[in-house]
């Protein structure tokens, strides 16, 4: 029976002691799976965040982490019509993209462009799809008739991918950005961003002078706490989209402030409540947003399955700009 290379975990912890690499078996695809040869995979945070045992409830050891890259079809199995072998595909709702093949069923893959990358087909989901969904909650808070023109809103962790993401389609469509960063080298790297004002909390934490329409917030925390009691105005918006800093933020500050909305994003739920026509949607307009730059990820390094312990160390650096891919065939 042939083997794949695979990134296994088979306890919960630090993701750099218990992710092992180990050759796991390759089976045929039974009636309505594929299997793809996985070509590019994206190291995300959510992607190691199972792996530390924090969703433990819906986690089940072994897996293979990784929600998010690109491969091709090299086997169908029976009843499977809208695919074929040798078509590229994304595949969508679980985890298990660290692998050299991946059996999926053919309801959760979907087709790439040809003129995409597969640097940019395995960085058009997590990131791009989360934007859109973000700014979908903007637009239905604030009125899809009004826009975000004039719109004071702060973002969090601005320097992530996401973040970036966020700068590009918010300061196109007129907002006022105020961008917040831990560090002087993350501010630095936002200059380029024209008409953007940028806080690094490391130096000067947001001061109640800073008055907000919304927070887009990844990080939580202190810094998220004192948004959100302190700067959002009567009528604003707190979106949350992930906790960065490992601290909720508590409830007394939300019921401090019962005159802002608060509201938590979180795109598995609307992966999964959506039907396969809207993800469908979803996907041609991130890869729209991949082709203009909107929603395109810079790419900081490639590194092959082999060298995983390489690729989550630079993932951890502090000095990295950019996407971490693995290369799970060598």
């Amino acid at each position: 029976m042939q083997e794949g290379l695979a990134a296994w975990v088979t306890e919960y912890g630090r993701p750099e002691d218990v992710i092992r690499l180990a050759d796991l078996p390759r089976t045929a695809p039974g009636p309505g799976m594929i299997e793809i040869a996985v070509e590019q995979a994206a190291i995300n945070p959510s992607d190691l965040i199972p792996v530390t045992g924090a969703y433990s409830n819906r986690t089940t050891l072994p897996f293979v982490p990784g929600f998010e890259g690109v491969g091709t079809v090299s086997r169908i199995g029976s009843g499977v019509k809208t695919l074929k072998p040798g078509d590229r595909v994304l595949p969508l709702g679980a985890s298990g993209l660290w692998q050299a093949f991946l059996l999926r069923p053919v309801e959760w893959c979907f087709a790439i462009p040809e003129d995409l990358s597969n640097e940019q087909a395995a960085t058009s989901y997590i990131n791009p799809m989360t934007t859109l969904q973000l700014l979908e909650r903007l637009r239905e808070h604030f009125g899809n008739g009004f826009g975000m023109d004039g719109r004071k809103i702060a973002i969090t962790a601005a320097g992530s991918a996401i973040g970036r993401m966020l700068l590009k389609t918010l300061t196109a469509e007129g907002a006022q950005i105020t961008a917040i960063v831990r560090s002087a080298e993350t501010a630095e790297s936002l200059r380029a961003f024209a008409g953007i004002d940028i806080i690094t909390t490391g130096a000067r934490p947001p001061g109640g002078d800073v008055s907000l329409d919304a927070v887009i917030d990844a990080v939580g925390g202190d810094t998220g706490e004192k948004l959100l009691r302190h700067n959002v105005m009567p009528g604003g918006l707190f979106l949350q989209y992930g906790a960065l800093s490992g601290i909720p933020i508590p409830p007394s500050a939300m019921a401090a402030r019962p005159d802002v909305r608060f509201s938590y994003l979180w795109l598995r739920s609307f992966v999964h409540a959506a039907d396969r026509a809207t993800l469908e949607a979803a996907l041609r307009t991130c890869f729209d947003g991949s082709r203009s730059g909107a929603l395109r990820s810079d790419i900081a390094a490639t590194y092959p399955l082999s060298r995983l312990g390489n690729a989550l160390a630079h993932q951890k650096a502090k000095d990295r700009r950019g996407k971490i891919l693995i290369d799970p065939r060598c």
